[in-house]
Order: C-alpha cells, then structure tokens, then sequence
C-alpha cells in the first residue's frame, strides 16, 4: 500500500502521517530527510524525535537526505533493482553497515513512513550545481527514480509531502525551479498511491475516492 499525505505548513500532515502509520503495524521504519544547517533545523529535529519517543511506539528511525531512492529500494529487499540503481549515471552508495542491520531486521514486507519529500526534493535541488537546465535535468531523474522505487516498493509506504504552489509566485528562478519541480513530483507520486490526504488546519480528506476521471 502506498499512501501520499500532503498539505501546508504546520497543517498536521506529519502527525496525522505517524497515527496513519501506528494503526498499521506494530512497528514501523521512519526515514527522515531533513538536515540541520542551523539552530532552528536542530531545534525542530530534536522536537520531533523527542515527539516519536514519547509515543512509546516501535520507530526506527534512519537519515537520509540525499538517497532516498536507493534507501526505499534498500528497504524493500530488490537488490538486483539497488544493483541496477547505484550503476546509473546518478552517484548512489549503498546503506551504512549500520542501516544494513536495521534492514536485515525486516522480512517480506516493511512499514515505513518518509518525511519529507519536498524536504529530500530541496537538498538534491541544491546539491545539483548552479546550471539551470543541468540542475533540473538531474533532479527530474532523481524525481524519475523515486517513482520507480515508490512503484516497487512492497510493504506499506507513506509519505508526506508539501503542497508549496498555493502561495505567492517565488520572487528569484530558484524558487520558481523548486516549486515547479515539487508539483511535478507530488504528481507523479499521487498518480501511483493507493490514497491521497490532504490535510488542512488538522483535518485529513481522502482525495483519491473523490477523484473525477475524465
């Protein structure tokens, strides 16, 4: 089961993304992407592991800013696919022995919940060097491997992601790069979901039931 859960900021897609989670499995992978580049970032990290923990659920918790695609394929146990992956045209490594373990730990079919995209989306944006088309060509295979892997997955996946085009047009290209590609990608991930919330002010609607097919 895929599920993507989306909405603005401090809407309560993160939470209600965990409760998802916790009514699934007893146990669950949670792979964070966000990095802590300053006081604030560290702060907000600290504040929600400290959250997981008070939960007193079965959370284990791995980083990966940059990886994920690998990391999801990783965790669904293709190895032939993280094989074909880490020899692409894209520079891939694989887990640390450490997270390796933590893998090893789960057969057949994981829970784990990713947060977030867009967070994940921002740091390979800004790792892909200042030439503009370059820069999207690089993200967009990255975004491309994503879907291939959120695609084969084979346990239960959720993830959260931001909706960033509802506000004012980004003032520099940069900007404008990112919410475009970040719309591009909440795309492709909503159109191979099994369900699709969007959470506003702390309430979560299914969108997927309601979609209208042409």
């Amino acid at each position: 089961m895929k599920v993507l859960v989306t909405g603005g900021a401090r809407s309560g897609k993160s939470t209600f993304a965990e409760r998802f989670v916790m009514k699934q499995a007893g146990s669950a992978i949670y792979v964070a992407t966000a990095q802590a580049f300053d006081k604030e970032m560290k702060e907000r990290i600290a504040l929600h592991r400290q959250q997981r923990e008070e939960q007193e659920y079965g959370w284990t918790t791995l980083e990966e800013p940059y990886r994920l695609p690998a990391l999801l394929i990783k965790l669904g146990g293709d190895h032939d696919g993280q094989e074909r992956l880490a020899t692409s045209s894209m520079e891939h490594e694989l887990c640390s022995d450490a997270k390796a373990r933590v893998v090893n730990t789960w057969t057949c079919q994981p829970t784990v919940l990713v947060d977030c995209l867009t967070l994940w989306l921002s740091n390979i944006l800004l790792a892909a060097g200042d030439e503009p088309d370059h820069a999207i060509e690089t993200v967009m295979e990255q975004i491309r491997q994503l879907a291939a892997a959120v695609a084969e997955f084979p346990g239960t996946l959720v993830m959260v992601t931001n909706e960033v085009g509802h506000g004012i047009v980004p003032e520099y290209p940069l900007g404008r790069q990112y919410r475009d590609l970040a719309g591009t990608m909440n795309r492709m991930i909503a159109a191979m979901a099994d369900q699709v919330f969007l959470v506003t002010a702390g309430i979560p609607i299914e969108l997927k039931s309601r979609e209208y097919l042409l």
